[in-house]
């Protein structure tokens, strides 16, 4: 190691603070220890962020290395290190982790009442798990953090959740584990081939052709479930409508980015002619997920729900960008992730809002509600047109970038996928209509009281990235572009000197 370890700070420093949870408060009032729980988690959480900005002020935009690099050999005998450091696509995904982490305790803070202490160590411990999956640069390392994060999140929707939470909790836990079950084989595989865990390595060893195959299809069964892909994608529903609101803004706004992640940091760049390969098949899905989730979309009745399928589609261009392997494409597809990241976990807190005065989810039960919540219709305005990609907001940019890498590839795939934009904005516009415009009918909304101070804070920050990132996103592309212009050029040079396609004919070429 050189200088300070931020990385190693950032990731560890929830830990801490989760630790010191567990250990105040044993002989105090209940009261009294959840209070001091949710202040220590909210300063914990809130330092660790301002802490993880020094990535962004300190990141040398003028090379595609990997930076803050930190390295101490860990099991010498199997050549395996604690490796961490960031690049431009994992650096703005750190960021994203430490920004939704305080957001969620303060979102948290009236809503759970119950094992409070417990609820905030095991967020804490979320965080540094996603934060040190990002930062990972081995396998073991990687692998530990990846599978770690399972941990704490089903605890999260098990013990805190819905009437269903126990069955939502079990089927969110092996639909991700049996993947992440090949992912370890094919860990192992690629340890006993190149000798060595260490990602960079890795990243330059050039596996054979019939390898790669296997490879890739093992990495796939994993990440295809964490972004989730159709049609492994039927746990996210219940999970989100069983979890509690804090949980689902964070396993929609940094969890399903972990399959997204995986892409970009193995699949791509260690088994580039797969990659190649197995384009048509990924296009395929992806386009049936972006079309698909959008018609169920429509059909639902839960606000929630309504809000997963759309994820799952969201979700459906970030895989299209990816596999078109372009320098559009790809930056398309990090850049949809990050804005995904935050306007889905806004529309999650937009529930959460309702949610805790009524503590119901039907889209059914309310109408009217811009008479007594003005600001609230407001925010819910912003991060619906977000989600419908409005021209001046975050989401435009990431499936307009998508949308012209695809058209260079293929524009049938651009042209289905197109079709999600037109339908993404039904199923929202179709929510918003419902939920606040209206004559206001029924008695109980009446009295309904817009948003207090706490929620107010919550969204502020998510309402500046917003337009930020809509408006000025070149502040975005330009962190990640040297690193997604090197992957690109090693998967193009990886395909130019190969022998060939993997099974030549056995599909058109792309």
């Amino acid at each position: 190691m050189t200088g300070w370890p931020l990385l190693s700070t950032i990731t560890f420093l929830p830990l801490a603070g989760a630790l010191i949870i567990l250990l105040i408060g044993r002989h105090e009032d209940e009261a009294v220890v959840a209070k001091n729980a949710r202040y220590m988690a909210l300063w914990t959480s809130f330092v660790t962020f301002i802490v993880s900005l020094f990535l962004w002020t300190e990141f040398d935009r003028g090379t595609a290395d990997f930076q803050f690099v930190e390295k101490v050999d860990w099991i010498p005998a199997f050549n395996i290190s604690y490796h961490m450091g960031v690049d431009g696509i994992s650096m703005m995904f750190v960021l994203l982790s430490t920004l939704l982490t305080p957001l969620c305790v303060l979102a948290s803070w009236d809503a759970i009442q119950s094992r409070v202490k417990e609820y905030m160590v095991a967020f804490l411990v979320l965080e540094t798990l996603m934060v040190g999956m990002f930062c990972a640069l081995d396998l073991v390392v990687f692998y530990i953090f990846f599978e770690g994060v399972l941990i704490p999140m089903f605890l999260i929707i098990g013990i805190w959740g819905g009437g269903r939470r126990v069955y939502a909790a079990f089927k969110f836990f092996l639909y991700t584990l049996l993947g992440s079950v090949l992912m370890l084989l094919a860990i192992l595989a690629m340890y006993f081939d190149a000798g060595t865990t260490d990602i960079p390595t890795l990243l330059a060893h050039g596996f054979p052709a019939s390898m790669q195959t296997w490879l890739w299809l093992a990495f796939f069964a994993s990440f295809a479930v964490k972004i989730p892909m159709w049609p492994v994608h039927t746990w996210l529903p219940d999970a989100h409508v069983e979890a509690p609101t804090a949980g689902s803004v964070i396993l929609a706004g940094v969890l399903l980015k972990m399959g997204g992640y995986g892409f970009l940091r193995f699949s791509l760049p260690m088994m580039p002619l797969a990659s190649d390969f197995f384009a048509p098949f990924v296009f395929t899905l992806s386009v049936v997920a972006v079309i698909y989730t959008s018609l169920v979309a429509l059909a639902q009745e839960d606000m929630k729900k309504l809000i997963a399928y759309s994820s799952v589609a969201h979700m459906g261009f970030v895989t299209i960008g990816i596999f078109v392997a372009n320098q559009q494409g790809i930056e398309g597809a990090i850049f949809q992730m990050l804005s995904h990241g935050v306007v889905s976990a806004a529309l999650f807190l937009i529930v959460g809002v309702v949610y805790d005065r009524l503590h119901t989810r039907l889209i059914a039960r309310y109408d009217g509600l811009v008479e007594r919540m003005p600001a609230y219709a407001l925010v819910f305005m912003i991060f619906m047109l977000a989600s419908v990609g409005l021209p001046g907001t975050s989401g435009f940019v990431g499936e307009f970038l998508v949308l012209v890498g695809a058209f260079q590839v293929n524009t049938w795939v651009a042209l289905l996928a197109a079709t999600g934009m037109v339908l993404g904005a039904a199923y929202m516009l179709y929510l918003y209509r419902r939920v606040i415009f209206g004559k206001m009918t029924k008695d109980d909304l009446k009295a309904i009281l817009d948003m207090n101070w706490r929620e107010q804070a919550v969204f502020a920050p998510l309402v500046v990235l917003v337009f930020w990132m809509g408006i000025y996103p070149a502040s975005f592309i330009d962190v990640m572009s040297l690193s997604v212009e090197r992957l690109v050029e090693n998967y193009q040079l990886a395909l130019a000197t190969s022998e060939g396609p993997l099974f030549a004919g056995l599909w058109p070429s792309r």
